[in-house]
């Protein structure tokens, strides 16, 4: 069988936010292909197939800036639950 996974995390190194980060991985049979990250801005891919769907998600403004706005969006604003 197969095994797929999308894996959406917010990182905080601190309470002020300062270096809070998006990350939104994609994950095939345990190994990560392509991941976006907040701090980069945009999708980065690990394998070939990876590089593939990175260069093609990289390429729709409209997706990426949804992605470039996760961390104002859902990050920042739910950062005192974590803490």
């Amino acid at each position: 069988g197969y095994f797929e996974q999308v894996v959406r995390q917010c990182r905080f190194s601190s309470k002020d936010l300062q270096g809070a980060e998006f990350i939104d991985s994609y994950v095939f049979n345990q190994a990560e292909h392509v991941r976006f990250n907040s701090t980069v801005g945009k999708y980065v891919g690990y394998t070939e197939h990876g590089v593939k769907n990175a260069e093609a998600w990289n390429s729709d403004a409209a997706g990426l800036a949804q992605e470039r706005g996760e961390l104002e969006r859902v990050c920042k604003p739910n950062a005192a639950i974590d803490y």
